[in-house]
């Protein structure tokens, strides 16, 4: 795709307030009460839907280069991926200022009796050192390193998913979406890593 840098800003500008409409609707909501009987609950999962979300959208990135041989879909990869840590980190905010109301007492409390939460933490943990090494400048500094700490996606990825399971207590259907797409993607991933070392 032959375009110019004026035309990539203008395409990328809009990709942003694409991705940020989730954010608007589910704010819209609260603010309007349209968010059913429990809206901090709505909150909470809305946001760590979209979490996962782009996380599958960030992992499609490569498979689909791969398979199409196209590779403007990569300039999206960074936006991407901070889109992950934008709605994750805003899920973790909602379960910690609006769920515990900012309660230490009830953070130690509840994490200990809830494992979805520990696995919900180790995967923001994972998702932080991305997002913080995100910059080109970043890059530059950590050469090789770089691209070895961003393999941390993959991990993310299982881990976001442990945490889906562990939270979801009857119907596994959206989970199991989840796990179809993101597993689909690794393997595709694995797949074309076997060829080029075989």
């Amino acid at each position: 795709m032959t375009l110019g840098k004026k035309h990539w800003a203008v395409i990328k500008i809009v990709v942003f307030i694409l991705s940020l409409m989730p954010f608007g609707w589910l704010i819209y909501g609260a603010i309007n009460d349209q968010l059913g009987a429990n809206p901090i609950e709505a909150l909470h999962f809305g946001f760590g839907d979209w979490a996962l979300r782009f996380l599958c959208i960030g992992l499609a990135l490569t498979p689909v280069k791969t398979l199409t041989g196209l590779s403007w879909p990569m300039r999206f990869r960074r936006m991407m991926g901070l889109f992950v840590f934008f709605y994750a980190s805003l899920h973790l905010l909602v379960f910690i200022v609006l769920d515990l109301s900012l309660s230490w007492e009830a953070f130690k409390d509840e994490v200990p009796k809830s494992p979805y939460i520990l696995m919900g933490l180790l995967t923001f943990l994972l998702l932080l050192p991305m997002a913080v090494t995100s910059t080109k400048k970043m890059q530059k500094r950590l050469g090789r390193s770089w691209l070895t700490l961003h393999r941390l996606v993959y991990v993310a990825g299982l881990t976001a998913l442990v945490h889906f399971f562990w939270l979801v207590k009857k119907d596994y259907t959206e989970p199991l979406v989840y796990a179809a797409v993101i597993g689909g993607l690794l393997g595709i991933r694995i797949v074309v890593y076997c060829k080029e070392e075989g």
